[in-house]
């Protein structure tokens, strides 16, 4: 007889469904596939080898969410991250499968034998949720792009402006087309992060750098509308081709992409983050650099056109930016220190306390999940509670208050912004392929590394 887990919940997110609906779930534990989804409560078979997972009330099934923006740095940087405390810190997140950055890796992601590198090591290390990779587009490295788009890289980021890594080189207008030449018989998705340095010189260039405004100044919103202009051009000129902006922070970008959509740019996708979301400038401590960040956290009306973009449907989906260091590189002024927030596991609850009294949460959980799994292909198996799927989902408590500690932080280097923050919601446990992977009961993870690479 087959190995079950049968799952019975009174509120469920539910592919194409509005509102919370009962539900029961059965699984084939052998496959880790669901086999059935009734949208109601089902009379179970008195079959001693069923295992049954009834949810207690006012908790809620959901699908495993997917971060689609992450750097774990290993091999090369594990002391900034790594597969082990990454993949867990994802976990206690509702996070079943993440798709790591090509940096601040080393060797960075832009060949078949770094590839080869990236796998070797995460296997090596285990993984405690699914991992897929992207790939990097760095001028001259246009004849690896097919082959490890062959070899199952997710797509390719590209920087339009100093990476900050010398490893990882920016490439110009010319680099990205002859990737995209490279590239034009397939249906590739190419990420950017969005900035050009435009010679823009700020006006106060001997300004205090303890102050968050001196780096705001440094890195204003033409630096992403620049970058936008030469996307568009790109993407008009390769139709065949996907184009993805990643961590969007000027809203001044947004009636731009409006314009180009209904001009007939229709594969351009747009992706922000929950600090641009949920944080502030005006907020910001001289020298808190846990805040800085590329492109920069901006002001409270920026936020709420932000906001705004992503309830209108201008901005498809949410993702963290995992963007750790060691606390030593976060010493020092803004201007010199690393720039990356470090807040992986902590999205749903961040923004179910921003915006949980707007939206519902099967939308919440859309921008989590489904959005993301069919952007990286992996729709129909990632992402949703349906037939076929696998079995990744979470317990999650919307009415749950969690203050955020040092002590609640899994990811390495315990340096966020988010510290002392209280939020509303909480996972409860993490489940994939239907076994449990994480419970927040003494923050305890299986023995085994459940995850998979993709």
């Amino acid at each position: 007889m087959p190995r079950q887990l049968i799952v019975i919940s009174d509120l469920a997110v539910l592919p194409n469904e509005s509102g919370l609906r009962p539900v029961t779930l059965t699984i084939d534990l052998d496959s880790g596939r669901i086999t059935s989804v009734l949208k109601g409560h089902e009379v179970i078979p008195d079959d001693p080898d069923n295992q049954i997972l009834r949810l207690h009330e006012g908790h809620v099934l959901l699908p495993g969410l997917i971060d689609c923006h992450v750097h774990l740095n290993q091999p090369g940087r594990t002391a900034w991250e790594g597969f082990q405390t990454g993949t867990q810190a994802a976990l206690s997140g509702g996070i079943t499968t993440l798709i790591d950055m090509p940096l601040n890796s080393i060797p960075s992601t832009t060949s078949v034998d770094s590839l080869d590198v990236k796998r070797v090591e995460a296997e090596r290390s285990g993984v405690y949720c699914d991992v897929g990779f992207w790939g990097g587009i760095v001028p001259g490295n246009e004849d690896e792009l097919v082959p490890m788009l062959n070899k199952g890289v997710k797509g390719f980021k590209c920087f339009l402006i100093d990476s900050g890594v010398e490893e990882f080189q920016h490439v110009t207008e010319g680099d990205l087309n002859a990737a995209c030449e490279a590239l034009k018989n397939t249906n590739a998705l190419i990420l950017f992060h969005a900035e050009v340095d435009c010679g823009h010189s700020p006006e106060h260039t001997h300004a205090d750098p303890s102050r968050y405004s001196t780096f705001l100044a440094s890195r204003p919103p033409e630096l992403e509308l620049s970058a936008l202009e030469v996307i568009l051009r790109v993407a008009r000129s390769y139709p065949q081709l996907r184009f993805h902006i990643v961590h969007l922070s000027a809203a001044d970008a947004l009636p731009r992409i409006r314009q180009a959509r209904a001009s007939g740019i229709q594969n351009l996708t747009v992706e922000t983050c929950f600090h641009y979301l949920t944080l502030r400038s005006d907020d910001i401590p001289p020298l808190a650099t846990q805040y800085k960040c590329c492109p920069p956290i901006r002001s409270e009306e920026n936020r709420q056109r932000l906001l705004q973009g992503v309830v209108d449907g201008t901005i498809d989906y949410i993702v963290s930016d995992h963007s750790p260091c060691t606390p030593e590189l976060k010493k020092g002024d803004f201007m010199s220190a690393w720039g990356g927030v470090s807040g992986l596991g902590l999205g749903l609850p961040l923004l179910w306390t921003e915006l949980g009294d707007k939206v519902d949460l099967p939308r919440v959980v859309s921008w989590l999940s489904s959005k993301q799994s069919a952007q990286v292909g992996l729709a129909g198996s990632k992402g949703s509670l349906e037939v076929g799927a696998d079995a990744d989902f979470v317990v999650f408590d919307p009415e749950a208050n969690t203050l955020i500690q040092e002590k609640n932080l899994i990811f390495r280097n315990k340096v966020s912004p988010y510290l002392g923050r209280q939020l509303r919601g909480k996972v409860l446990s993490t489940h994939i392929r239907g076994e449990i992977a994480y419970s927040s009961d003494q923050v305890s993870f299986s023995q085994d590394t459940l995850g998979r690479l993709l």
